[in-house]
């Protein structure tokens, strides 16, 4: 389904709400100029092989290696699981991407204020939701972590860390993204 616009598709792996994956929709786009935003026709089911029993988490490389086989037409894919993922090193992570790569995937599950035993709250599950997009499609494009606390590239080592930062770029990962986005374009070409 080509438009003319590069395009960031959300690819959905296993079950994942779909007003969480419509929800991101204009907010990625908002925040990467000149792509559009779109849902994978179809996601990738729950990946069973990348399942640790011992830590009871998934993954994330595997995961980044089954988007990255995906035939599509988009610049981007951003893997969206309501899963625990975890990489080597780490007790476990929001999101990884492939640094200036085409592919990124965002972990939903600690991300809900249930995980932590508070009550369901969709508003706050979005607004996080949308940093963690925003922050590996960034890296996606090439951008690293930021020093300021409130831009969306600061690394979140915690939840608290997500909550305090915003959906935005600081103007200096703006400007490199701008330059990003101009230099795809231009390869593609």
């Amino acid at each position: 389904m080509s438009t003319g616009y590069p395009a960031i598709e959300i690819v959905p792996i296993g079950d994942v709400p779909t007003e969480v994956r419509r929800g991101l929709l204009p907010q990625v786009e908002a925040r990467f100029p000149g792509r559009i935003a779109r849902l994978a026709a179809h996601g990738l089911p729950r990946p069973d092989e990348a399942y640790d029993p011992e830590r009871r988490q998934y993954r994330a490389a595997p995961i980044l290696e089954r988007l990255a086989a995906l035939r599509t037409d988009a610049e981007r894919l951003l893997g969206v699981a309501d899963l625990d993922l975890y990489t080597p090193g780490l007790n476990f992570i929001f999101g990884q991407a492939q640094g200036n790569g085409p592919v990124a995937v965002m972990a939903l599950a600690r991300l809900r204020p249930e995980f932590w035993g508070q009550p369901p709250d969709p508003n706050l599950l979005h607004e996080r939701a949308v940093k963690e997009a925003v922050h590996e499609l960034g890296h996606s494009y090439g951008l690293d972590h930021c020093r300021d606390a409130s831009c969306v590239m600061h690394f979140s080592n915690t939840l608290d860390e997500t909550d305090r930062k915003r959906d935005r770029f600081c103007s200096a990962h703006e400007a490199q993204l701008r330059g990003a986005l101009g230099s795809v374009a231009s390869r593609s070409s």
